[in-house]
């Protein structure tokens, strides 16, 4: 008997020694303790020398899967012990705790960073919202030139960044500067400049003040360029890109998108590097606000008669877009100041009022602040062009809207787009260029009303038929949301329904369209009248001859 036992507890053992070195790799180390496992139930223990019969019939019951194998040896004995365990991904054996958990304490852990280290106050440059970008990507995304971190790096813009690398050159060798210079003093601009951008920067320190370096003079080039003359800075009038061509239009378009922006501070250090002694305050935004000029959508056929008589009948005092400008500016900010000047800002209401939801407008579809031109012609409202140069200056007065001619040329909607997404993204800013878009938006339902505008001298389309001009302002506020009563034409939108909802206004308008729209139908009125007339007095004078004879 002592031999036979013996036989058995050394089979015991080899099955034992087998198993380890079959689950051994996929298995938790072993543990040399009997007492139960938290996450496991530990089975009830057999006599060894019926544990492979046991083992057995367990697999045959058992979903491997889910079952792993302990295996305990004392001196004389071989204990297999089965404990029940959830998924092998979902346990760390050093500390017993779910990896899931794990991930979301690192989670917290890094939002508490971010939360800490990140002022959102400082950021100026956005990513454009998915909701905005839905179909519009050419409008948000450069088409040739990249000018932030968020483009960065991409093969389309490989050609261009050998021009960078050119206009860098062009710029020390002109200058006599060692761009050890330059990289130190963006270098110290660096935590500031990265705080400008929304979410992390995947970028160190060094290639973050390489890319503003390159990127910065670049810039400046294309801005001296024009102001000064390309040739005066040493570029052949052949330059493919540093030349009045027409990669420049393009140029000037990519530089108004929104996620395509370097600070103004970046500019302003590098251009005071260049110029020294020569160097004026605010001449970076001056230069700038001249290169996107032909991006201006206002009218330029004013005479100069016609400017002074503006600027002396208008009370405010002279737009100065720096005036209170903060230090993280942009370009698409500042030129967006610039179009604005002088606008009538509507006093923000208290913040700790609760905003009533009926004058949140989520989509221009679900509530029309205005009627479209060809139901306001049908209520009487004439519309007439309003010789100003500031395209959002909307006037409502005895029944005609005056309103500004606006010009419509390849920039207008990625220019509108991105000085949307802008209001839209940046915290407390005012909201003028939306509620001149949604007015359009509301304005235009056809080609016919975009017809009969410019036929009044209000759209000036360069380019596009009246059915592509319609579409460019009805895609404009697709997902726009602002507040109606928070807007500087909130009282036009009143004055405008009112004069609509009047009923003697719209049969006045129907009478004058049906019978005095040309002279022939006011000829035609006129001769049925005297017709009538005369036939009323034959009548007359029949009636009173038959019942008061002539006296013999």
């Amino acid at each position: 008997m002592v031999i036979v036992s013996a036989k058995e507890l050394l089979s015991s053992y080899l099955i034992t020694l087998k198993l380890r070195e079959t689950f051994g790799a996929n298995l938790p180390k072993t543990s040399t303790s009997t007492s139960t496992d938290s996450a496991g139930l530990l089975l009830d223990q057999q006599p060894h020398h019926h544990q492979p019969q046991d083992l057995s019939l367990r697999n045959q019951h058992q979903d491997p899967a889910s079952t792993s194998v302990h295996v305990v040896i004392p001196n004389d004995k071989a204990e297999i012990k089965p404990i029940e365990e959830g998924r092998p991904d979902e346990r760390t054996p050093s500390r017993g705790k779910p990896v899931w958990i794990i991930s979301i304490r690192d989670s917290l852990n890094q939002a508490r960073q971010d939360d800490a280290a990140r002022s959102w106050s400082k950021v100026w440059i956005y990513r454009i919202p998915h909701y905005l970008r839905d179909g519009e990507d050419r409008a948000y995304i450069p088409q040739i030139v990249s000018l932030g971190p968020y483009h960065h790096g991409r093969k389309r813009f490989g050609q261009m960044d050998r021009h960078k690398w050119r206009a860098l050159h062009r710029v020390l060798r002109r200058t006599r500067h060692n761009i050890k210079l330059y990289l130190d003093a963006v270098n110290e601009l660096e935590e500031k400049a990265r705080a400008c951008y929304d979410g992390q920067i995947a970028l160190s320190r060094n290639k973050f003040t390489e890319m503003m370096v390159l990127y910065g003079c670049f810039i400046l080039e294309l801005f001296r360029g024009v102001e000064e003359g390309f040739e005066k800075l040493g570029y052949p009038s052949n330059d493919p890109v540093f030349s009045m061509t027409g990669s420049m239009h393009r140029i000037q378009r990519d530089m108004i998108m929104l996620e395509n922006q370097i600070p103004m501070f970046i500019l302003d250090r590098l251009l005071v590097i260049q110029l020294g002694d020569r160097y004026q305050k605010r001449w970076v935004e001056k230069l700038a606000l001249g290169f996107l000029d032909p991006l201006n959508p206002t009218d330029e056929s004013l005479t100069q008669s016609d400017r002074n008589k503006l600027q002396s009948s208008r009370s405010m005092k002279t737009f100065d877009p720096f005036s209170d400008c903060q230090s993280e500016l942009h370009c698409l900010e500042l030129f967006r100041r610039s179009l604005l000047s002088s606008c009538p800002k509507h006093v923000p209401r208290n913040g700790t009022k609760p905003r009533s939801n009926k004058n949140w407008v989520a989509d221009k579809r679900r509530q029309q602040l205005i009627h479209c031109v060809t139901e306001l012609r049908e209520a009487g409202i004439k519309f007439r062009m309003r010789k100003t140069d500031r395209f959002w200056d909307i006037e409502f007065k005895n029944g005609v809207l005056h309103i500004p001619r606006i010009l419509i040329h390849h920039g207008t909607q990625p220019l509108f787009l991105n000085l949307i997404a802008f209001e839209q993204s940046h915290f407390g800013c005012s909201n003028e260029v939306t509620t001149y878009a949604v007015f359009m938006d509301n304005l235009i339902n056809s080609p016919e009303d975009v017809g009969y505008l410019h036929n009044c001298g209000i759209i000036e389309p360069w380019l596009g038929s009246n059915a592509e001009v319609a579409d460019l302002f009805n895609r404009l506020c697709q997902e726009v949301v602002f507040d109606i009563s928070d807007s500087y034409l909130s009282t036009l939108f009143a004055e405008v329904n009112q004069y609509y909802g009047h009923p003697w206004n719209a049969w006045r308008a129907s009478l004058k369209h049906k019978h005095f729209s040309n002279p022939w139908a006011i000829i035609s009125l006129i001769a049925a009248v005297v017709l009538l007339l005369l036939t009323g007095a034959q009548t007359f004078y029949g009636v009173y001859g038959y019942y008061r004879p002539a006296s013999s």
